[in-house]
């Protein structure tokens, strides 16, 4: 029985005509795809035309060139169009089921990519579901491989891992089944790429490397530990000073080692609460800090205790300048102030407790004259002063050594170690810099503060502070005396200080010499001196002294004599001109 009979139609490129007249979702497809196939128009003049994505456009063409009409018909992907779970082969069917077995929670997917790369066929994920969970038991009765800590053959169970790679296992499946780490398995597979067979093989975990703790390096650490109170940061940033580049960590790993064979004792602290300092800077010279330390563990004839004088910069942790006395009055503070003013500049603030030397009155005026502002701690909180934290820093560098002096160049030498050690090592504060400064020195940096010609500085300090120079014999002269230095500093600038009947020499705060002074009722002149005394230094001359002079014997004080006024030269010559002798008229 013949069919209706069609209507003929007009032939027409009209979209929506065409749309209207399709019957199968396949044939509007096609017509889609039609003018990409037979005319190689563009995917993007189509997509204007029909108003559907271009890359869906160009992909559906592609899929046909490739498949043929059998790409219409399912979504084809990654090399051939999806297959149900009636279309697969038995032995695609059970190599599913064994999958699921053997690793229960591996994806669909994954089971699905597994198949298309063993068999070349690839079911959607919904029929590998399907056939997982429905299906007879698997064929496998046992793992295929055992764990990888279980296969005493490194090669072995490297080439179990090369081996599901290349069925398609992913990464995190392998490392699953074979019950170690995702890096293990990243590792096996770029060496095998890598390498080859060679990458089997079982790598050494020695050192390749030269090491960093020689015996060299631990003999050093073993010496600098002679200092109990040294710990693992203060040992690394000693040994940077010295060449050697060894992290804290390492550092602490040799004290322990040391402490058990030599039997060191470990130091102990005490913990604590960290507090906000209200004092922090937040630039350079913004606050300078001031205190007083007492060394009172030291083997000097006279047990009294020795002071230390520091002033300290609280931006960069910086020691501006410092001094062992065996005083602390005014004119001691004065005088270390005095020079780190006279080489920094003035801070915006000077921070210190409520000492009486940092509130005498020529202190006060000395401020008031620089323009420095005075704060001061809490009363009891002396955590507030950076100089606390400085002097806990130096009880651990230093202290050691001034335990042993026996002698006040002794006691100076170790305090300018400390000094010079501490401003150029590594300081905890500034680990964390990201300009590569990390000492306090390199932090300053050489800033200034509000500096003042040198003519300010001495009117500020006239009453007490003179500058002079050291001639060669190491004495310098002051109001028609000569007083007697250091020949070690033969040509250097001291500090003459006039205080209370007592002239001290002293260079970069270090005293040289005291003597006792009478002066003039108008304090113009020197009318008498006595009790002279020179301190023992850890300057000392390039020239040795061909004999040795007892206190009694060496003149430290010496009055110039009185100026004598000179003769008119010029009558001298006229005269000689005048007498009867050719000789002396000619030479004049």
């Amino acid at each position: 029985m013949p069919g209706p009979k069609r209507h003929r139609r007009e032939r027409t490129d009209e979209w929506a005509s065409i749309k209207e007249w399709t019957l199968w979702p396949e044939q509007e497809l096609y017509e889609q795809i039609r003018p990409l196939i037979l005319f190689h128009e563009t995917a993007g003049e189509r997509a204007k035309e029909i108003d559907v994505p271009q890359r869906t456009l160009s992909r559906k063409a592609d899929e046909f060139e490739h498949y043929g009409m059998q790409s219409l018909f399912s979504s084809g992907e990654q090399g051939g169009a999806r297959e149900t779970g009636k279309t697969l082969p038995p032995e695609i069917r059970q190599l599913i089921v064994d999958l699921h077995a053997e690793l229960p929670t591996m994806s669909w997917r994954e089971i699905a990519e597994v198949c298309y790369i063993r068999s070349g066929r690839k079911p959607d994920h919904k029929s590998v579901k399907h056939i997982a969970t429905a299906t007879p038991p698997p064929a496998l009765q046992a793992r295929r491989y055992q764990p990888w800590h279980l296969i005493p053959d490194p090669a072995e169970r490297k080439l179990a891992v090369i081996r599901l790679h290349s069925e398609g296992w992913s990464i995190t499946s392998i490392a699953e089944y074979m019950q170690t780490s995702r890096p293990t398995i990243y590792a096996t597979l770029q060496r095998w790429t890598e390498e080859g067979v060679a990458g089997l093989e079982e790598k050494s975990r020695a050192r390749k490397g030269p090491r960093k703790v020689t015996l060299k390096v631990a003999n050093e650490v073993r010496k600098l530990q002679e200092n109990p109170l040294l710990g693992k940061w203060r040992m690394h940033t000693a040994l940077l000073r010295l060449g050697i580049e060894v992290s804290p960590t390492t550092c602490g790993r040799i004290m322990e080692a040391n402490r058990q064979l030599y039997g060191l004792e470990k130091p102990q602290r005490q913990p604590r609460a960290k507090l906000e300092m209200p004092f922090k800077a937040v630039r350079r010279h913004q606050f300078w800090s001031c205190d007083v330390r007492y060394i009172e563990e030291h083997l000097l004839p006279d047990p009294k205790p020795v002071y230390v004088i520091t002033v300290f910069e609280n931006f960069s942790r910086k020691v501006l300048a410092s001094a062992v006395s065996a005083t602390q009055n005014q004119w001691d503070y004065l005088a270390v102030l005095a020079d780190a003013i006279r080489y920094y500049g003035a801070p915006e603030a000077l921070v210190t407790d409520g000492g009486g030397i940092f509130y005498s009155t020529v202190a006060i005026q000395l401020y008031d004259m620089l323009g420095i502002r005075k704060e001061r701690i809490d009363p009891g909180e002396p955590w507030q002063d950076y100089a606390e934290t400085l002097f806990s820093i130096q009880r651990r560098l230093a202290d050691h050594a001034f335990s042993n002096a026996r002698t006040w160049p002794e006691i100076q030498q170790a305090h300018q170690t400390w000094w010079h050690n501490y401003n150029v090592e590594h300081h905890y504060a500034h680990r964390e810099r990201q300009d590569g400064r990390h000492s306090p020195a390199d932090v300053l940096r050489g800033v200034l503060g509000r500096t003042y010609p040198e003519e300010v500085l001495s009117r500020a300090l006239y009453a007490t502070q003179f500058t002079r120079h050291l001639d060669r014999h190491g004495y310098v002269k002051f109001k028609h005396w000569r007083f007697f230095g250091e020949n070690g500093l033969v040509g250097e600038e001291v500090s003459v200080w006039v205080y209370e009947d007592t002239l001290k020499v002293e260079h970069r705060a270090t005293t040289l010499s005291l003597y006792a002074v009478r002066l003039s009722p108008d304090r113009a002149s020197i009318t008498e001196v006595k009790n002279a005394r020179r301190l023992e230094t850890h300057f000392r001359s390039p020239q040795l002294d061909l004999w040795q002079l007892s206190e009694t014997e060496w003149l430290l004080a010496l009055r110039r004599p009185e100026p004598v006024a000179r003769r008119n030269q010029g009558k001298i010559v006229a005269l000689a001109r005048q007498l009867p002798f050719p000789e002396l008229n000619a030479t004049g």
